[in-house]
């Protein structure tokens, strides 16, 4: 559904209101970034972490591909996870000859810790400068966030 701006006074661009929106929500995105602890997984490692979480195990070029790096590159994010427990490597069900990698118990307790410290600063921020009505907005404004990312290719 689209609507002709300049048929309707007074409303907003929907250029500018995107140009707008990329911004704050890149503001929001690093906001989440520096709430959750720092010292345990770099911002590559908790994406593929989240990655593996979400879609099950995978391969490490499947991995790359999907993250956009080299296979030497995710190799070394690998590593790192592995060192610190948080992943483990089998041979793939489908292809004896390929490894695929899966969180650990101990890694879906990191991102579960990483999950709830983000959580915990959004909803303190959401309950200290909104009242009842900016936060029905808010909630309204989310829906049709989900709507353009469900529709819009």
């Amino acid at each position: 559904m689209t609507t002709d701006s300049a048929a309707v006074p007074d409303l907003p661009d929907a250029g500018q209101v995107a140009a707008e929106l990329t911004v704050v929500l890149g503001q929001v995105a690093r906001r989440l970034r520096s709430a959750s602890p720092e010292n345990l997984l770099t911002p590559s490692q908790r994406s593929v972490l989240s990655r593996l979480d979400r879609g099950g195990p995978a391969t490490t070029a499947e991995l790359a591909r999907l993250e956009l790096v080299r296979p030497q590159s995710m190799r070394l994010t690998l590593g790192a996870l592995e060192g610190h427990g948080l992943v483990e490597r089998a041979p793939d069900p489908g292809d004896g000859r390929q490894v695929v990698l899966s969180v650990t118990g101990q890694g879906r307790r990191v991102l579960a810790d990483v999950r709830a410290e983000k959580r915990g600063w959004l909803t303190g921020a959401i309950q200290e400068e909104l009242d009842a009505g900016e936060l029905r907005t808010l909630s309204e404004a989310v829906a049709l966030l989900e709507r353009l990312v469900r529709t819009s290719k």
